[in-house]
């Protein structure tokens, strides 16, 4: 019988699942995708669709752990990919260390070595691994990797990985790395494929705004600064993430507060940003629906997009002025309001929105003869993990 070669990207969150499956019979091709989310909690859900926006799976779901979510993904496989023969796997994982500049197959010690890097990503490694883990049990003898967010910033400059610490602190890994890796390299590929390699010279920064957010600095192709640093917890407010703090205030919520470490880690990952902000939401587009009824979620949206605003600004100043401004992430690219309420005020830059162009972003959103070109794009990390894995183990498929 004959078989099509496929590409499985995985990603695990802390309660969720998410996945995709590319057909490399003409190229990848997205086939299907899905999400099982409340894992662990009795509020389990198992949806997967295709490509023409069918749903194959929709179902209530009670899943234990990782383990059990990759069992289901597992007897899903068999269902509805039958004809598609794995050639490789992808995992999206958030942290590599400071040693770590490229995508690397999965073996024994890469999942040891990750493991003494829990500290710096304690609420993302663990499900990191956790899925891994129970992959290469249901699919042994496939090919695994791990992509991961940290890569792209890499080459960050000296001066942009210091922290102002004591230099023993960085020898033992306490330095800034940036994250939203994945999503960066997407964005740059693809504006090489619309505008060409001259591209890659041009001054650009990416607004990464979902519910974790972050801004690249990008000259020829490579992170020259960004505002996530030593966490995931650094630079913009998100969703439930603080984003920058005057490191007093920890000082203070310990010192004079009483707030232990989980106490603080719950604080600053799980109760603050735009949820903490407005006591509503931690949802951008509920916000947006509430703002003129609810003075907090407005004031949350303001302060999102002012820090969004300062970051720009801060970049700029890396770069020596700015070329390109791409928005991405479900924020960046799905909210014309917040786009131009960011950009207002950055016309200093040589940045002006066009009203009608960033309400149906094209994806050029700017005026056509403005000295900065904006534009909002929808990212694509599970392209890039399929990407990596397929350059890696593309040349090993053959039909049967």
């Amino acid at each position: 019988m004959s078989t099509t070669p496929a590409i499985l990207v995985v990603n695990c969150g802390s309660s969720s699942l998410k996945f995709a499956v590319f057909g490399l019979a003409n190229g990848l091709n997205r086939q299907w995708w899905g999400a099982a989310s409340g894992i662990g909690t009795e509020q389990g859900r198992l949806r997967v669709m295709d490509t023409r926006g069918q749903v194959l799976v929709n179902s209530d779901v009670r899943l234990e752990g990782h383990a059990a979510a990759i069992a289901r993904l597992d007897e899903i496989l068999r269902q509805q990919g039958e004809g598609l023969a794995l050639v490789g796997i992808g995992h999206r994982v958030v942290h590599g260390g400071p040693d770590c500049d490229c995508s690397q197959r999965i073996d024994d010690a890469l999942l040891r070595r990750l493991e003494t890097l829990i500290p710096l990503a304690p609420l993302h490694l663990p499900h990191n691994l956790a899925g891994i883990t129970a992959m290469r049990v249901h699919f042994p003898d496939v090919p695994q990797l791990a992509c991961f967010d940290t890569v792209f910033h890499h080459g960050l400059p000296e001066v942009a990985r210091h922290t102002g610490l004591p230099r023993e602190y960085e020898a033992q890994g306490v330095r800034r790395y940036g994250f939203h890796g994945l999503s960066y390299e997407f964005i740059v590929e693809d504006l090489v494929r619309r505008h060409g390699p001259a591209a890659l010279y041009e001054r650009l920064i990416v607004a990464h705004l979902g519910n974790g957010a972050s801004l690249a600095a990008i000259r020829g192709g490579h992170s020259v600064e960004t505002t996530m640093g030593f966490s995931a917890l650094g630079g913009m407010p998100m969703g439930t993430r603080s984003g920058d703090l005057d490191p007093g205030i920890l000082l203070y919520l310990g010192g004079q507060q009483g707030l232990d470490p989980q106490a603080l880690q719950t604080l600053l990952y799980r109760r603050s940003g735009l949820l903490g902000l407005s006591g509503v939401s931690a949802d951008m587009r509920e916000l947006i629906a509430r703002r003129n009824d609810i003075p907090e979620a407005a004031q949350a949206i303001d302060f999102f997009c002012h820090r969004a605003r300062h970051f720009i600004g801060a970049l700029s100043a890396a770069l020596g002025g700015l070329d390109r401004l791409v928005f991405t992430g479900g924020i960046g690219a799905n909210a014309p309001s917040v786009r131009a309420q960011i950009c207002d005020g950055l016309a200093y830059l040589g940045v002006t929105l066009d009203p009608q162009r960033n309400r149906e972003p094209e994806p050029l959103i700017s005026t056509a003869d403005g000295p900065v070109q904006v534009e909002a794009v929808t990212t694509d990390e599970e392209l890039m993990i399929a990407t990596h894995v397929q350059r890696l183990y593309g040349d090993r498929r053959e039909d049967t």
